[in-house]
């Protein structure tokens, strides 16, 4: 499982719009965000670039905390 802390997300239309940015990804499986934790937690089974995975969470108005 691989996490990434989101910053930027507010309210539970904010975990949607990130759950379909990051289930478009190929490969990304069993994806949960957690609003409360500001992450989100899946399984890269196609082994996505963080750079793609980066660039979806950014194009849905959030970041990705380093």
């Amino acid at each position: 499982m691989e996490k990434i802390k989101i910053q930027g997300m507010s309210c539970q239309h904010c975990v949607m719009a990130v759950t379909k940015a990051l289930g478009a990804i190929p490969g990304i499986k069993n994806l949960k965000v957690d609003l409360a934790k500001g992450e989100a937690s899946f399984e890269n089974s196609q082994n996505a670039g963080r750079a793609s995975i980066r660039k979806a969470v950014e194009d849905a108005g959030y970041r990705v905390a380093d």
